[in-house]
């Protein structure tokens, strides 16, 4: 394996950190309060960002999370990302690609996603028409469209105008709401293959965004206690802060490391769902332990709401949460390994993640 990023991904990355950088300041997210930044948006659609994506791959858009999880900049990056241009790339069909990735490469569509599908309430009614009730959904205020799994793990895409949408406020801000579906009209994406792939592509892309969180909650940490003197020397020279801060760096690589592997491994075809899965337990454990860290470094300046620190804080938790927590992705991990091992499916298959990239092109 080569994790060694192209010169686009490279490229994709140093931009999205010069322009993260510059605009999603500590100023400016505490003026969005909850909402997304609409200039921020508007930057990266312009600088073509969500459009690199397609030719970057997971990887590519790994790369570009972790820079917004080191400022927590309130976008739908991930979301649209995740849920519209790669769905639709890998899974849609040639007219969806045609009518619905230009306005999504510029910022004028947004796609969210109703996942994970846990116990869905989603039924498909007859030909195209969905109902039910999908409580919390992130980014519902700022998405036009919403890939919608039902019980059976059929993909749709709805339009959030034909549906009901009701604000709902979260510990993070990540402009969430409630969906509820009545006879809501919907086209299908791709065949019974297609959730677990783009669920195994979330929970990857979601990991790099933990990455990020979690590297910027220690760079935070870091400036503070190299800063912060008691009894005359600095808190870092402390062998209790010492060790808190490399055990929050392990964890921090850890998340690393496993989440480029099942980007890497999708964007070459390669069985990856035992690997997202692997990425998502170490973003949803470790990236908790890292952001209590950073938060608990900072003393008691870690308790105050309003410090930079506390939006970490709220993004690590969150993110946990959204993927799963560690018992139950573990759970979910064995049970995927026993099925692999006992598969004699070919070589052409992914490991829950229906065929290989290669052959859904």
């Amino acid at each position: 394996m080569d994790f060694t990023p192209t010169e686009e991904q490279s490229a994709v990355q140093e931009l999205a950190a010069r322009i993260f950088g510059d605009l999603s300041t500590h100023e400016r997210l505490a003026a969005a309060g909850a909402g997304t930044d609409a200039e921020l948006w508007k930057a990266l659609c312009g600088a073509g960002l969500v459009a690199a994506v397609e030719e970057v791959g997971l990887l590519g858009l790994v790369l570009a999370l972790e820079e917004q999880g080191r400022t927590t900049a309130q976008v739908p990056f991930a979301a649209s990302c995740v849920y519209g241009v790669l769905a639709l790339t890998a899974h849609g069909t040639a007219g969806q690609r045609d009518r619905l990735l230009p306005a999504l490469r510029d910022g004028s569509a947004v796609v969210t996603g109703a996942f994970p599908a846990r116990g869905s309430a989603v039924r498909a009614l007859g030909e195209g028409e969905l109902s039910g009730v999908v409580p919390v959904v992130p980014w519902l205020r700022d998405a036009t469209h919403v890939l919608v799994p039902d019980a059976e793990h059929a993909l749709w895409l709805v339009r959030v105008a034909d549906a009901r949408a009701e604000p709902l406020e979260t510990t993070a801000p990540w402009s969430a709401g409630r969906l509820t579906l009545h006879r809501a009209p919907a086209e299908r994406v791709g065949g019974m293959e297609a959730y677990e792939d783009v669920l195994a592509t979330a929970r990857t892309a979601f990991a790099g965004l933990q990455a990020g969180v979690c590297a910027g909650s220690l760079a935070r940490a870091v400036q503070h206690t190299t800063t912060r003197e008691q009894f005359g020397r600095p808190l870092s020279t402390n062998q209790g802060v010492l060790l808190r801060a490399a055990d929050a760096y392990m964890d921090t690589e850890a998340i690393r490391v496993t989440t480029y592997e099942a980007a890497w491994r999708r964007d070459e075809g390669l069985r990856y769902g035992t690997h997202a899965l692997t990425a998502a337990w170490w973003a949803s454990e470790a990236g908790t332990r890292v952001v209590h860290a950073g938060q608990h470094l900072h003393g008691g300046l870690g308790a105050d709401v309003e410090h930079p620190v506390h939006r970490h804080f709220l993004w690590g938790r969150q993110l946990g949460a959204y993927l799963g927590c560690g018992a139950e992705v573990l759970a979910e991990l064995g049970e995927l390994i026993v099925a692999e091992r006992a598969s004699s499916a070919s070589s052409d298959r992914v490991d829950g993640v229906g065929v290989s990239r290669g052959a859904r092109a």
